[in-house]
């Protein structure tokens, strides 16, 4: 299993202060030991007319020109870097989107290894893509434009895919979003992979004892509902691209719990790739679970959780399983 993280400290509209590379490298360097690590990071489509506001408050200014890091250190000691790319627009403009991943892919196509198409399309929630007009058109017809765009770049080694949201229970149903999918012929033929965002007890108290069972029925839901219904086989790995937990008494706790159910269900499921949110705190004096998902607050002090996640990392670094041809 390959693990990785987002280290920009920002949570949505929530960020506190601008990251520091010199730390984000010590941390990341410290976390990843000799081994490959995954770096995710993100940029957005806003359409033609964006507002300037959301731009700013989602730290979208300059996406174009650099991310966290510089462009080398994505490439550097082993590290693959994740590339999401997010469809905001206030309209929906499809043409205007295709053109942008082209222009994401002509920046950022040779530091990438995996570029995912959309961020959530499943959940219509402000500042992630499922509320946005035209997502679903936005997934089906990106998919395959960015995999067309890498093959005529020569980039063939980039793995193109998609990320959802937890199960629907937990968000009010997303059975629609699937149907839709299932509609859409040959669509799965071109998902190298599919990622999962998986927050159990994040945004509403949660037992610890359900931590782990929660997380479990989320990945089984996926595997063994969602997927099947789109088509999507089992030889299609799950990338577990966000997961995380806010505070920090309770946060290596829960860490843990994840982790282990996570583990404990990657063979059977084909999960095989772990990436945590985030490194760094967007704002660890916020009462809301935005502000605390990090390792380190929000001046680069380690939290407890960052030693569980290191130790998680070194111990539990297993081969491919037998399913995933793509990593």
């Amino acid at each position: 299993m390959k693990f990785g993280i987002y280290p920009g400290g920002r949570a949505g509209t929530v960020c506190s202060h601008p990251p520091d590379p010199a730390k984000i490298g010590e941390l990341i360097d410290d976390l990843a030991g000799d081994h490959p690590f995954i770096i995710r990071e993100y940029v957005h489509f806003f359409g033609d007319a964006p507002s300037p506001e959301v731009v700013v408050s989602l730290g979208a200014e300059h996406e174009l020109d650099h991310l966290t890091m510089p462009d080398d250190w994505y490439v550097a000691g082993g590290r693959e870097l994740d590339l999401v790319v997010s469809y905001l627009p206030q309209t929906a403009d499809i043409p205007g989107w295709l053109a942008f991943l082209d222009a994401v892919i002509d920046r950022y196509g040779h530091l990438t290894r995996y570029l995912q198409v959309t961020l959530e399309p499943n959940f219509p929630i402000p500042f992630i893509d499922g509320s946005s007009p035209g997502v679903r058109e936005a997934l089906a017809l990106g998919i395959p434009h960015a995999r067309a765009t890498l093959n005529r770049r020569g980039l063939h080694d980039v793995r193109v895919g998609f990320s959802v949201a937890e199960p629907p229970e937990w968000l009010g149903g997303d059975s629609d979003f699937w149907q839709y999918l299932a509609g859409l012929r040959d669509f799965a033929a071109h998902v190298d992979y599919v990622g999962l965002a998986l927050y159990p007890d994040a945004f509403s108290p949660v037992p610890p004892e359900a931590v782990a069972p929660m997380t479990t029925h989320a990945l089984r839901h996926l595997r063994e509902h969602s997927l099947p219904l789109a088509n999507i086989s089992p030889e299609t790995p799950i990338h577990i691209v966000e997961n995380g937990t806010p505070g920090e008494e309770a946060q290596s706790r829960s860490l843990t719990a994840m982790l282990g159910a996570i583990l404990d269900s990657r063979e059977s499921l084909n999960i095989t790739h772990y990436e945590l949110f985030s490194l760094r705190d967007a704002d660890s004096t916020s009462p809301e679970p935005l502000g605390s998902l990090g390792l380190v607050t929000d001046t680069y002090r380690r939290k407890p959780a960052f030693d569980v996640y290191r130790n998680f990392v070194a111990a539990c670094r297993f081969p491919a399983t037998p399913f995933d041809t793509r990593v």
